[in-house]
């Protein structure tokens, strides 16, 4: 039995809807437009969701949308929770109220207007899940946040924003992002909205930010490895992209730049960001073989998909039991991987972390649902 319905924009693989069917929800409506990423949705919710991908009777799809630019508001079920991790993009603020007027032109403003027509026509979505880059409080001088909330206040909504890290949530992947929780003032009688900040050895949820950092589950990056023997040789780098990433970060240091490769050992306790671009040169992460007298590697696509906490079974795991912890165990939907190394790379990246993800939709269950 579904307790709440949600919908899933700007969807990406899913990272949204996997933590929200966790916890008893059921998707209504979708909307992505990268076309691989949508074949990676499709393949892993259409068995839990079949009503989600139904076409008309032209083969246009009815709920999952490609294009947020063409969505019509009354074609959009109702629902109780709006997902999104929407691009963070500049308003056009000079002189203007600061609210939903402001955001036009923008994707926030297709977010904002879904909204507005739900509760123009008696059906104000109760909680809004919002994501984004760290970035998002200080871009434009802070300009671009202000607008966003002045615009949820507008709607209705009362809301708390926090910079969460994934690894305090069990994945060994230093990864901040800021989220919004916003509730619809009529209908949810919330003062606040307690964020955790971390799960402990025993996932039970950390509410204080500096006791996250001193009790939160360890984790080290060798929880999300393939059994060593298993790996390809294809993921060691050449000796060639080897000696330019050091190269570049010789330079990079010399001109006062931090950036350059990162690498990580099996018992390293988080890697940095993954990031988009990393099936480019995997420069973000790369794990260190000397031991074996081997350059370093990439992670595989199934490591950079267990990096984001999704269950993904590949060749098994290097430690036989990270494969019954609480991210990657049998309570954890299976994500099947069925597009080419690249995408896959580039997907993971731009995901969001599963368990941060799963870890707030549960308090907002409780908090503000329930």
């Amino acid at each position: 039995m579904n307790k709440f319905t949600f919908i899933d924009l700007f969807a990406g693989i899913g990272g949204f809807h996997t933590a929200l069917h966790y916890v008893g929800g059921k998707c209504v409506f979708a909307s992505e437009w990268d076309k691989h990423a949508r074949i990676s949705y499709e393949a892993n919710y259409k068995d839990i969701e079949p009503t989600l991908f139904q076409k008309d009777d032209d083969g246009k799809y009815l709920y999952f949308n490609e294009d947020i630019n063409d969505v019509n508001p009354n074609e959009v079920p109702n629902f109780d929770i709006c997902c999104g991790g929407f691009p963070c993009q500049p308003f056009s603020v000079a002189g203007l109220k600061r609210g939903f007027e402001d955001t036009r032109g923008t994707l926030f403003f297709n977010i904002a207007n879904i909204i507005k027509h739900k509760i123009q026509n008696g059906y104000p979505p109760k909680v809004l899940f919002l994501e984004n880059v760290r970035g998002l409080k200080n871009h434009d001088k802070g300009k671009t946040l202000q607008v966003i909330l002045a615009t949820l206040e507008e709607l209705g909504y009362s809301y708390s924003y926090e910079v969460l890290n994934a690894k305090y949530f069990g994945v060994p992947q230093n990864r901040e992002r800021l989220f919004i929780i916003a509730w619809y003032k009529d209908i949810v009688k919330a003062e606040t909205f307690k964020f955790p900040f971390g799960i402990d050895c025993e996932g039970n949820t950390i509410y204080d930010k500096k006791k996250a950092k001193e009790f939160s589950a360890p984790t080290k990056v060798s929880d999300i490895f393939e059994p060593i023997e298993s790996i390809d040789s294809k993921y060691t780098i050449s000796d060639r992209m080897w000696i330019g990433h050091q190269n570049r970060k010789e330079r990079n240091k010399q001109n006062g730049k931090g950036f350059g490769y990162s690498l990580f050992n099996a018992d390293s306790i988080y890697t940095s960001t993954i990031s988009a671009r990393y099936w480019k040169d995997g420069s973000e992460i790369l794990i260190d073989q000397s031991d074996r007298g081997l350059n370093p590697r990439k992670l595989t696509p199934v490591e950079a998909g267990r990096l984001q906490g999704y269950r993904i079974l590949g060749n098994g795991w290097e430690k036989p039991d990270c494969a019954n912890n609480a991210n990657y165990n049998m309570t954890n939907k299976e994500f099947k991987i069925v597009v080419t190394n690249k995408e896959a790379y580039h997907q993971f990246g731009n995901s969001v972390a599963i368990p941060v993800i799963k870890r707030l939709a549960e308090e907002i269950i409780k908090q503000l649902i329930n």
